[in-house]
């Protein structure tokens, strides 16, 4: 395998969590749009796609592979935690 075929496989590894990350972001920004009013999309969407590229790295770590179901899930709720995190709990304002 060479360079530019390993650096494919990395994006394509973390490229489902960052997905997921601008959806929720996204999301979060038009469902919540007063109180998310101050928090710039950006923080939100970097606190759940490093949420998320967290659990990947644990999914590959215990399952032995990507793209398992349960690993799937997980990175829906750490999202959801990153976007609670970044928006509610400790909002940047500014």
């Amino acid at each position: 395998m060479g360079p530019l075929d390993a650096l494919i496989h990395l994006v394509n590894l973390f490229l489902p969590a960052f997905g997921i990350a601008v959806i929720g972001a996204s999301l979060a920004k038009l469902c919540w749009r007063r109180q998310l009013g101050g928090v710039r999309w950006r923080r939100l969407a970097l606190w759940s796609g490093g949420g998320c590229a967290a659990v990947t790295l644990l999914g590959l770590l215990l399952f032995g592979r990507d793209g398992m179901l349960l690993t799937y899930a997980a990175m829906v709720c750490a999202s959801a935690l990153g976007l609670w995190w970044a928006g509610f709990v400790t909002p940047s304002r500014g």
